[in-house]
């Protein structure tokens, strides 16, 4: 399963409605800020690595487009 698909399954498993890629799960009111801290501990333990202050910000867990993308990036940053 690819950094995608694992998002999206854990989404899918704690969210009533289905999402597209690109939809913001806070702008439509979707999650609340309870989940946003449930969100990164997935984040955090799922993909075994760690999300720093500078890293909380919205745009990076907007959407799964968004979380993919910061996944691949600190997944990176760890391997360089």
């Amino acid at each position: 399963m690819d950094h995608k698909q694992r998002i999206r399954h854990y989404l899918s498993v704690n969210i009533a409605e289905p999402v597209a890629d690109d939809e913001d799960i806070f702008g439509k009111g979707l999650v609340d800020s309870l989940f946003a801290l449930q969100l990164v501990d997935f984040i955090q333990n799922d993909f075994k690595l760690t999300v720093e202050n500078e890293d909380l910000d919205l745009d990076n867990f907007c959407s799964i487009d968004a979380m993919e993308s910061f996944v691949t990036r600190k997944l990176t940053s760890v391997v360089s």
